[in-house]
Order: structure tokens, then sequence, then C-alpha cells
């Protein structure tokens, strides 16, 4: 690939619409330093380590096990692995309730599922069923090896790019018509450092906010495979994924500020339907109806073009859920299972259907995200308090992985027995530095998001953030030690 090639590959990897939305909702303007400080700390910093990792193990077939695995030990890569697999479990719970949302809009032009019940039960509750019947709809379908149905996610992201465009453009056209006013005016460089948001008012909710930061830069693990694709890897690799990070932060600084041309904060996105599951739809709504007013059409045309904005962008966020839930239901399973040792797991989930599906272990599957999805649906919360708790519940998950390889970075470095065929952090002490970064940001990113909640009164969400992961890393460390005592019993039976 050339520089240009890497590039673009990078930002579609990385590069994600409803990142923007959710940066303003929460942060205003002052999210922005915060974009461009988690892709100068943890971006270009992991993405290089991701490099070296790929390059150094571009032939084995484990994936992130065998990296953790080769460079610390099989225990840490295990429970390393989980981890990132648990993420994708805790993706799917978030995912299979906020679908609905996009579902809704698209066929009423809003988001109507806070006032959804079935059979007596709260709109949380019946999203939660819901949820679980999505579940049971995609686990059915993707187990027959329909995987063509992800196609739809390739119409979506086609269909989310214009969404970028859509949001730049009419901001411009607004921005115009309104002589160079904006909706949320810039009165000092306070407001940059400070959110309009009274939730995000004090400083350890502002630093909370860094892991959305970070989530809005997920996917990156995925350039580790592009080094030895990349044309004159030593000198390309490095410029691009520093042009990258530079064009990202920027796109995204530019999609937040944009925001503020349509969307004034305490008068459009403050009401208590408002939620971090439909803030794109609310958003993109705002940005028909104040087109409309800028071209000086009537209130009611304006409020129909708003409609318009909000079905369309729906319909493309749905397609792209869907496609990629298909992908997802079976892709990071069937790579945890046949990346690790098979000891590790029951025969019948490393089985697979003829059509090379785990289609026990995809049942299972199914069970524990529908486990969780029942438990946080029926855990008694308003509609907006339970998609702002899954959405934190996502983003920790999301970055745990993070921690695992990043702290076996030093190791790797070190460790002299791996062939190194790319390298960018020239000296251990550099690599020790970058991870050192990552970890701190990283981590302490997360801790200030699983307190916050309990700082602010609301102790579930904060507990839900904890059990997740001493949950995963408990069944992790049970696996292991199964399959360690398996291993010593057909060793045994062989001697």
């Amino acid at each position: 690939m050339t520089l240009i090639s890497l590039i673009l590959m990078v930002f579609t990897s990385v590069f994600g619409f409803g990142n923007i939305p959710t940066a303003y909702y929460l942060m205003g303007y002052g999210a922005i330093p915060w974009y461009v400080l988690s892709a100068l700390l943890f971006f270009i910093p992991y993405a290089f380590m991701m490099a070296e990792f790929g390059a150094a193990f571009k032939t084995e077939k484990g994936g992130i096990y065998s990296w953790m695995s080769k460079s610390v030990g099989p225990k840490f890569a295990f429970i390393g692995t989980f981890m990132w697999f648990a993420s994708y479990v805790i993706y799917m719970v978030s995912t299979s309730n906020k679908i609905w949302i996009p579902f809704s809009t698209a066929i009423f032009g809003a988001d109507q599922t806070q006032t959804w019940s079935f059979f007596g039960l709260s709109s949380t509750q019946t999203i939660g069923l819901l949820a679980v019947a999505w579940m049971a709809f995609v686990t059915f379908f993707a187990s027959k090896g329909l995987e063509k149905i992800s196609k739809i996610s390739s119409i979506g992201g086609i269909a989310i790019m214009c969404l970028n465009l859509a949001l730049l453009l009419v901001s411009i056209v607004i921005l115009f018509l309104n002589g160079g006013k904006l909706a949320e005016p810039i009165t000092s460089i306070h407001s940059f450092t400070h959110s309009p948001n009274t939730s995000y008012g004090t400083p350890l909710a502002v630093l909370s906010f860094v892991v959305f930061a970070i989530f809005a830069y997920g996917g990156i693990e995925a350039v580790g495979g592009l080094v030895d694709q990349t044309e004159n890897a030593e000198k390309t690799f490095p410029k691009g994924i520093a042009i990258s990070a530079l064009i990202i932060s920027i796109g995204y600084s530019i999609g937040i500020f944009v925001s503020g041309i349509s969307a004034h904060w305490s008068t459009d996105l403050s009401l208590s339907t408002t939620n971090l599951g439909n803030i794109t739809y609310v958003l993109m709504n705002n940005l028909g109806f104040k087109l409309g007013t800028a071209l000086g059409i009537d209130v009611s045309t304006a409020k129909e073009i708003g409609t318009w904005f909000a079905r369309i962008t729906g319909l493309s966020m749905f397609l792209a859920y869907s496609g990629s839930f298909f992908t997802l239901i079976y892709s990071p399973l069937k790579t945890i299972i046949q990346g690790t040792p098979k000891t590790l797991w029951p025969k019948s989930w490393t089985k697979e259907s003829a059509n090379g599906m785990p289609v026990n272990a995809m049942w299972v599957q199914f069970a524990v995200v529908s486990i969780i999805v029942l438990m946080v649906s029926f855990g008694g919360d308003s509609a907006s308090a339970f998609f702002n708790k899954i959405t934190l519940m996502t983003n920790v998950a999301m970055t745990l992985p993070i921690l695992f390889l990043a702290l076996a970075f030093p190791k790797f470095k070190k460790n002299n027995a791996i062939e190194k065929p790319f390298v960018v952090y020239k000296s251990n002490k550099t690599g020790l530095i970058a991870s050192y970064t990552v970890v701190i940001l990283v981590g302490f990113a997360n801790i200030f998001t699983i307190i916050q909640p309990a700082f602010s009164g609301d102790i579930g969400s904060t507990l839900y953030m904890i059990a997740g992961p001493i949950f995963f890393t408990i069944a992790a460390l049970l696996i292991y030690n199964r399959g360690e005592r398996k291993k010593d019993i057909e060793q045994n039976k062989a001697a």
C-alpha cells in the first residue's frame, strides 16, 4: 500500500460518525482538546505498538493471544484475549438494545422507544425483551452460515460516510444563511475547557470523558496486519499513522465544532428524552430543522425536513448495526476458540457445523448476552439512564483489552528471541515510555469513568461497570485452570 492507501485504510477503520454527536452532547466544544490529546497520547503510540506486534507475529494464526502468549505467558494471554472477547459480548448487550432506536427513528422519524410497552412492562424492560429476540434472530440465521447478510454493513457504511458530509455541508450552509452566527456561541477559551452539560461540570466527570475519546479511536488493532502490505514500511508506516491521527483528530474536532452551528446545547439537547442512545438522531433532526428555518421555510415544513433527516440517519445506522452484528455474532467467538488451545474449551464448543460455524458456542454466547441484557433492563432505570448505563459499560469493556496489550509490549521488546522485522521504538526505554503512557491514560480514564457515577449518587452504574470485568476475569481463570487440569490428565494418561 502507498501512503495515501494506508491513511484511507486507517481512517475508514477508526473514524466513527456516532462519536461526534456523543462528544458534543457530553462536553460541547470542550470535547475537542480531549480528542486531540487522546490522538497524541493514545492513538499514535498504541498504533505503533500494534504495528510492531503485527509485523513480528504475521504468520501466527492466534492473533492477539499469540502476541501476548509469546511475549508474557499463556495465562496472561488468555485472560487478555478473553477480556477482548468479553468486550464484544458487552458490545452486543449494548447494540442489541440500541438498535431499536434507529429502527424506531427510521419508521417514525423520532425515537419512540421510550413509549413502547408490552404486557404492561416498562419501556426499558420491553426493549430488553426485544434485544433478546434480536439476539435469537441473528444467532439463528448466522449459525446457518448466512454471512452474506453482513454485506448490509457496507451499504450502511457508505450511508454513514454521507452523513459525515451532510453534517459538514449543511452546517456550512446554515452558518452562511445565519450570517456567521453559531447556535452555541463561543464566549471565550472557557467554551473549550468546560461542558454545558451539568453532568460533566466537575473535574472528575470531565476526566471520565477521556474514555469516550479513547473509544473514538477504537479499531486500530487492525493496523497491526497492514505493515507487511505497506510500501517502504519503515518510513511510510510511521508517517501514515501520524498523518492519520492528525486527520482523524481534525475530523472529529471539525465535526464537534460544526455541531454547534445548528445545536444550542441548553435549548436543543437538554430534553429529558435525549440520551446517549438517541443523541445522533436528535442532533440530525435538529440539523434538518435548523436548515429549514435558516432558509425561511415555515416551522411545520422545517420540522418535516428535520424528521426526514432523522429517518435517513436512523435507516443508515440500522443497516450498519445490522451488518456488523451478523459478523460480530460469530467472528470474535470463532477467533478466540480457534486462536487459543483447544484444551481450554468443552469439545461441544469447538465443534463446527458444515458451514464452519461454532453453533453450540454461539448459543452459549446468546444465553450469556441475554442474561446480562435482562439483568440490566430489569434493573429499574428510566430509559435515558438505561441507555447511558450500557454505553458506559461498553466503553469500559472495549478499552480494557488495550491495557493487556500495552502491558505486554515491554516484555515483547525485551524478548530478543522474537524476530522484529519492523521497529518504531528503537530502544526498550522508548517502548516502555509508550507503554506506560497508554496504560496510565487508559487506566485512569476507566477508573474515573467507573467511580464518577457513584459520586453522583448512581452506585448502580458503578457496580455494573465493576462487575463486568470481575466476572469475565473470574470466568477466564476458571476456563484456563480447567484447561490446565485437563491437559495434565491427558499427559498423565499418555505417560
